[in-house]
C-alpha cells in the first residue's frame, strides 16, 4: 500500500469537559481558574502524558508564551509556600504540576471588581493524580506539602519581576485558607507579608480571563 492510498481516520470525538483526548477540564468555580486532569496513554513499553500544548489550554485561557519554567523541590510535610503573585505589567498566569508526593495547592482571586475577590479554592495535585491547576493572572498563589520530598513543575507565561512580586500571608484570616495540616516551616519572607484585616486592599487591575 503506498503512502497515498493509507486511509486517514477521522478524529475521535473528544467528551465534554475535554479540549482534547489528552486533557479533562475541571472548573474551579472562579472565572479562569481550572483544573486539568492529564490522560495517560499507555502500552507494553511504559507510558505518556503531555504536560502542555499551547493551542489546547488556548481554550482554557493560556494566551502566552511559556516565558519560564522552574522547578521546586519541599523536603518537608506541612510546609507552606505563598501567597504569592506579580502585578501588571508583569502579572502572570501559572500552570502547576506536582512530579513527586503530594501537595494543596491554593488559588486566591484578588482581581480587583471580581465577584469573587479574596475567594479560593484548592486542589491536591500529586504525582499520582496527574492534575494541574491553571491559574490565571491576578490570583495569589501558594500549597502546603502533604508529603515530604514534594517537587513541583511550574510553567509561566511572564519571567519572574523581583519589582513587581507582591505576597499575601497564608494564614490571614481575611482570606481564611483550611490548610489540612498544621502551617510549618514558612519562610522569613512569607512570614513577613502584611495581613489584609483592617488594610485598604481593593485587589490588582484585571488581565484578560476566559471564562467557563
Amino acid at each position: 500500500m503506498t503512502a497515498a492510498s493509507v486511509p486517514i481516520k477521522a478524529p475521535a470525538a473528544v467528551p465534554a469537559g475535554q479540549v482534547s483526548r489528552r486533557f479533562e477540564v475541571l472548573p474551579q468555580g472562579l472565572e479562569g481558574l481550572v483544573a486539568l486532569r492529564r490522560q495517560r496513554l499507555s502500552d507494553a513499553r511504559g507510558w505518556l502524558t503531555r504536560m502542555f500544548c499551547a493551542l489546547e489550554l488556548a481554550q482554557v485561557g493560556w494566551h502566552s508564551p511559556v516565558a519560564q519554567i522552574n522547578h521546586t523541590h519541599t523536603a518537608r510535610r506541612g510546609t507552606v509556600r505563598g501567597m504569592h503573585y506579580q502585578v501588571p505589567p508583569h502579572a502572570e498566569a501559572k500552570l502547576v504540576s506536582c512530579l513527586r508526593g503530594a501537595v494543596w495547592d491554593v488559588a486566591v482571586d484578588l482581581r480587583q471588581g471580581s465577584p469573587t475577590f479574596l475567594q479560593y479554592r484548592a486542589v491536591e495535585l500529586s504525582a499520582d493524580n496527574l492534575t494541574a491547576l491553571l491559574i490565571p493572572p491576578g490570583f495569589a498563589h501558594g500549597f502546603q506539602a502533604l508529603t515530604d520530598e514534594a517537587e513541583l513543575l511550574y510553567l509561566h507565561s511572564a519571567a519572574h519581576a523581583p519589582g513587581f512580586e507582591a505576597g499575601l500571608h497564608p494564614q490571614d484570616p481575611a482570606l481564611a485558607v483550611d490548610w489540612p495540616l498544621p502551617v510549618d516551616n514558612l519562610s522569613d519572607r512569607d512570614r513577613s507579608h502584611h495581613w489584609l484585616d483592617g488594610a485598604a486592599f481593593c485587589g490588582i487591575p484585571a488581565v484578560g480571563t476566559k471564562a467557563l
